[in-house]
């Protein structure tokens, strides 16, 4: 288990290539947290994220076969903002991801990868080569 624990004013991310453990704890007050799935490395079906958070955004950037599921997550003065690109239905999920506990005044957002500006440009979803 990995507990990250962070009071105040801070950002708190794992970006880039990280392992993904099996399960997380975050005990952080007003402190941005990013977990960024798009390059992790996945060695587990499940990641169990226990949340007592309060104020800020916790944002999770999925890819494609990733699942993040919300139910077991209470809420109090605070929203679920769930943004995903269209995949293909035959896509085997890697990575399910079950958020617990209760977040408190703030934001969980979950997202795509942000587009680079050439795919942006061309309208393009990160999920497709730039040659296609």
């Amino acid at each position: 288990m990995v507990r990250i624990e962070q009071v105040h004013s801070s950002a708190v991310e794992r970006v880039g290539r990280w392992v993904v453990p099996r399960r997380l704890e975050l005990a952080v007050t007003y402190c941005e947290v990013t977990l960024d799935f798009t390059d992790a490395v996945i060695m587990h079906d499940t990641l169990r994220i226990d949340v007592g958070m309060t104020g800020k955004t916790l944002t999770l950037v999925t890819r494609p076969g990733i699942v993040i599921d919300t139910d077991g997550l209470q809420l109090v003065h605070s929203k679920v903002k769930y943004r995903q690109i269209p995949t293909d239905p035959d896509t085997p999920v890697t990575l399910r991801v079950e958020l617990v506990g209760q977040k408190a005044h703030g934001r969980v957002v979950v997202r795509p990868p942000r587009r680079t500006f050439g795919q942006w440009l061309l309208r393009r979803s990160p999920s497709l080569p730039s040659g296609a």
